[in-house]
C-alpha cells in the first residue's frame, strides 16, 4: 500500500496553478491576485468630516459654551465654495469635504443642533474628527500584493482605489459525479436496496469551500458506456473531475474499468482509514486531473480533504494548501488499525488552556451523521494503535462556516 504522503506527492506532481486571467472585480471574488494593485491617488482623496456636526475654527471656541452663527451647509458630494470666517461655522455632514478656514469638526452631539445658529458645549482639539487626505492609502502605495486572496474587504479596497478589473488566477472548475445504479436523487421515491446520493452534494460543496467553482453532474449508473460518455462531455468545462464510488475490487466497479483506459489514471490502496481505495491521474487531450474517490460518504470526504483540497488550492495559487493542524489532548481513548493512518471524526475545543478532542461517532465509513458533527479530524499514525485519554494527538482543523 502507498502512504498518504506518497499519494499526495503524486497528486501535487501533476497539478499546476492555473494561468492568470483578467476579471472584473466581482468575478474575481475568491481568486488570488497575480499582480500588485497600486493606488493612483491618495485615499481619502481630500480632507473630509468624520462626523455629522459643525466645521469650526477652534480659535473661536475659547469660551465654552459658545453660540456661533451657521452660514451654510456642506453635504457629501461636490466641493462647497463656503469658507469658515472668524466667529462663524458651517454645518457639515459625514464624508463632506472640509471647507476652507475650518480646522476641526464639532460632533452634533456636543451641540444643540441649531440650524441658523448653534450652541457648542464642548471644545474639540484642532484636527478633531477630520479624515485627512491619504491617511488610509498614500499616492503610489501598493495596497494589494500579488498572492493576496480576494475577499470582500480586498475587493472593496480595489474598487476604492479605482480598479474595476484585476489579474488573478481563476477559481478551478470542479466537476463532481456519483456512480452507482443503486443511487437515487434526494426527493425521489426510494425502493428496496437503493440509497440516496449524498456524495455529489457533499463533494461539490467541499470544492466550493476550497475555493473552486463546483458543478454537480449527479448520478451515473454502473454502465461503462454511459460513464465514458459523461466524462468526455464534461472535459470541456472541467479543470478537475471528481468521481465517487466504483474504485474498489467489486464486479460492478466501473469507474476503475473506464478511467483505467481513458488516460493515465491509476488505482492504489493507500494506507489510510477511511479511504483506502484511491484513483488519480489525467484524462483527455488537456490532461485534466481526475480523482476516483471511494463511495462511502465519510471515505469520500476524508479523501477529498487529504488529496483533492490541496490540488484545488494549488491550482488556485492559494496558500496554505492544507488545513491547519494543532496538537490536542484526547478526552477519550482513540484506537486505530496497525499499518494505516486513521482520520477520526472528533470535536475540537479548548478547556483549561489546552486543545481537547472528543470522538463524535464510530469508525464506520458510512456514518455520515458523525462527520456532520465533527469540526476536526484526529490523526493517528500508522505505527500507533491506541492513544490513551490525556495523551497528545495531531488534529486537522476543519472549517465550520457560520460559527
Amino acid at each position: 500500500m502507498r502512504t498518504v504522503a506518497d499519494q499526495l506527492a503524486s497528486v501535487l506532481a501533476v497539478v499546476r496553478p492555473l494561468a492568470p486571467i483578467e476579471l472584473g472585480i466581482l468575478d474575481a471574488h475568491g481568486c488570488v491576485l497575480t499582480e500588485d494593485v497600486v493606488a493612483p491617488a491618495p485615499l481619502p482623496g481630500f480632507d473630509n468630516s468624520a462626523m455629522d456636526g459643525y466645521a469650526v475654527r477652534t480659535a473661536d471656541l475659547t469660551d465654552i459654551p459658545v453660540i456661533l452663527p451657521v452660514v451654510g451647509d456642506v453635504a457629501a458630494g461636490p466641493a462647497s465654495p463656503l469658507r469658515v470666517q472668524p466667529g462663524l461655522c458651517v454645518r457639515i455632514m459625514t464624508g463632506a469635504m472640509m471647507p476652507a478656514g475650518a480646522d476641526a469638526v464639532v460632533p452634533v452631539e456636543w451641540t444643540d443642533g441649531g440650524v441658523a445658529k448653534v450652541r457648542i458645549d464642548q471644545r474639540p482639539d484642532p484636527g478633531a474628527y477630520i479624515r485627512r487626505a491619504g491617511e488610509d492609502v498614500a499616492l503610489g502605495e501598493v495596497v494589494l500584493t500579488a498572492g493576496t486572496h480576494l475577499g470582500a474587504a480586498q475587493l472593496g479596497l480595489a474598487a476604492a482605489v479605482g480598479r474595476s478589473r484585476v489579474v488573478v488566477r481563476p477559481r478551478p472548475r470542479v466537476v463532481v459525479l456519483s456512480t452507482g445504479s443503486e443511487l437515487v436523487e434526494p426527493g425521489d421515491p426510494i425502493g428496496p436496496g437503493q440509497i440516496r446520493d449524498s456524495n455529489s452534494f457533499a463533494l461539490t460543496a467541499a470544492a466550493v469551500e476550497a475555493g473552486a467553482i463546483g458543478y454537480r453532474v449527479g448520478i451515473v449508473p454502473d454502465d461503462p458506456r454511459r460513464l465514458a460518455d459523461t466524462l468526455e462531455d464534461q472535459l470541456v468545462r472541467a479543470d478537475v473531475i471528481v468521481t465517487s464510488g466504483g474504485v474498489s475490487v467489486g464486479a460492478y466497479d466501473v469507474v476503475k474499468e473506464v478511467l483505467s483506459r481513458l488516460g493515465t489514471v491509476r488505482f492504489d490502496k493507500v494506507a489510510m482509514q477511511p479511504g483506502m481505495p484511491q484513483g488519480f491521474g489525467t484524462i483527455g487531450p488537456d490532461a485534466i486531473p481526475v480523482f476516483g474517490l471511494p463511495g462511502n460518504p465519510v471515505s469520500s470526504l476524508v479523501s477529498f480533504e487529504m488529496f483533492v483540497r490541496p490540488a484545488i488550492r494549488t491550482m488556485l495559487g492559494a496558500e496554505p494548501i492544507e488545513r491547519p493542524r494543532v496538537q490536542a489532548l484526547a478526552d477519550e481513548p482513540l484506537t486505530s488499525s496497525l499499518g494505516k493512518r486513521s482520520f477520526l471524526r472528533v470535536h475540537l475545543g479548548v478547556r483549561e488552556g489546552a486543545y481537547r478532542v472528543t470522538p463524535v461517532s464510530g469508525a464506520g465509513s458510512h456514518l455520515l451523521a458523525g462527520m456532520s458533527r465533527a469540526n476536526a479530524l484526529a490523526v493517528v499514525p500508522e505505527d500507533v494503535v491506541r492513544i490513551e485519554a490525556g495523551q497528545p494527538v495531531e488534529v486537522i482543523v476543519l472549517e465550520r462556516r457560520g460559527s
